[in-house]
């Protein structure tokens, strides 16, 4: 029986906003949580699968469903970083999404996808490094 590699864990932060980024894989597969701010928790999870694109052009793309607790607003997040992850890496990915930072102000909020992007490249380098 071959061991699974130890999970990853990477923390992005600007000020007073930290998010985290944790992925352990499961065979092809990867499973991602996506958590930050004052209390964490679960708001959105998406699940996405690898396929050729539509385009035709034999890049890859990915199938995306989401669920969101009533209320949150981590379904972009979640979708957009699944279907990332799984047309970078060719397997299926299921992320688990929760961010919640106290008062947060406008300019706090647009930083949130710079920060899951920079986690997203960080994390992809990672699992495609040979």
């Amino acid at each position: 029986m071959t061991s699974a590699p130890p999970p990853i864990v990477l923390e992005a932060r600007r000020g007073r906003l930290s998010l985290q980024l944790g992925a352990t894989s499961m065979g092809e597969d990867l499973a991602v949580t996506l958590s930050g701010g004052d209390r964490p928790h679960i708001g959105a999870v998406a699940l996405s699968q690898a396929r050729p694109s539509l385009k035709g052009d034999g890049a890859r793309s990915a199938t995306t469903s989401v669920l969101a607790i009533l209320g949150h607003k981590e379904d972009e997040l979640a979708r957009s970083l699944a279907a990332r992850l799984a047309a970078a890496l060719g397997g299926s990915v299921c992320v688990a999404c929760g961010i919640h930072l106290d008062g947060i102000l406008p300019e706090e909020l647009v930083l949130v996808p710079d920060l899951v992007d920079e986690l997203t490249v960080t994390l992809i380098r990672r699992l495609t490094a040979t």
